[in-house]
């Protein structure tokens, strides 16, 4: 019974070596975790780079509104721009 028991255990130490990843990459991950953990810990104590400034993203847009002195983002007439160099 205790040969089986043995038997056994080195079996499940055997299946739980091959499923582990290699230490050199686990020690990699644990190290990008670190390093972008401590990133965002001193982003947040900064603060914002620039607190003046804003998302122009103003959401969906209705195409009946007028924009005013405002770019439609229309790119205008934009015939001949074809990569077949100008031939």
């Amino acid at each position: 019974m205790a040969d089986r028991h043995g038997l056994f255990l080195q079996r499940v130490v055997a299946l739980l070596k091959r499923c582990v990843p290699p230490p050199a990459l686990t020690g990699f991950l644990v190290l990008l975790v670190v390093v972008f953990g401590v990133s965002y810990a001193v982003g947040s104590a900064v603060g914002p780079v620039a607190p003046g400034m804003h998302s122009t993203d103003t959401g969906p847009r209705d195409p009946s509104d007028s924009t005013p002195g405002g770019d439609t983002g229309d790119m205008g007439d934009m015939d001949g721009m074809h990569s077949d160099g100008g031939r």
